[in-house]
């Protein structure tokens, strides 16, 4: 019988490391390892427990979805309120965002034409001097010449 077991491990150890044969196996077990599997569990528990067994398997899967299920159900319910409160508070958030970015766009604007005005004061300025500066020199070398 240690034979039997050592060569079920080292079948299933070798499908492990056989990467390319991976894709025919249904969860790292071959088609044939599942007939062993089944003839295994058929000299374990007879012909007429096996149903019973699976009866068995089946209610108790039945039972855990719909555990799973219920969990799922009560977790949204319970977090529905959280999610709201969330979504509630993102919003405002983003709207203030939204608030202070046209505060900023506003402020940058009036910063522009503020600077645009001062701008043209000192090309004003800059023209009025040149002009002034001009005349004077002209003024200067009238007199040099006289």
């Amino acid at each position: 019988m240690d034979s039997f077991f050592n060569w079920v491990h080292s079948n299933l150890y070798i499908c492990a490391l056989n990467e390319e044969t991976m894709t025919n196996y249904i969860l790292f077990i071959s088609g044939g390892e599942i007939v062993l599997v089944m003839l295994l569990a058929l000299l374990f528990f007879g012909s007429k427990a096996i149903p019973d067994i699976a009866k068995t398997v089946g209610k108790g899967l039945l039972e855990f979805k719909k555990a799973t299920n219920e969990i799922k159900r009560e977790l949204n319910e319970h977090t529905s309120d959280i999610k709201n409160s969330i979504s509630d508070v993102t919003s405002s958030i983003n709207k203030e965002t939204n608030e202070i970015k046209k505060g900023i766009d506003n402020v940058t604007t009036s910063i522009n034409n503020e600077s645009g005005e001062i701008k043209e004061g000192i090309d004003n300025v800059t023209t009025s001097i040149d002009k002034d500066s001009e005349e004077i020199k002209k003024g200067v070398e009238n007199n040099f010449e006289s």
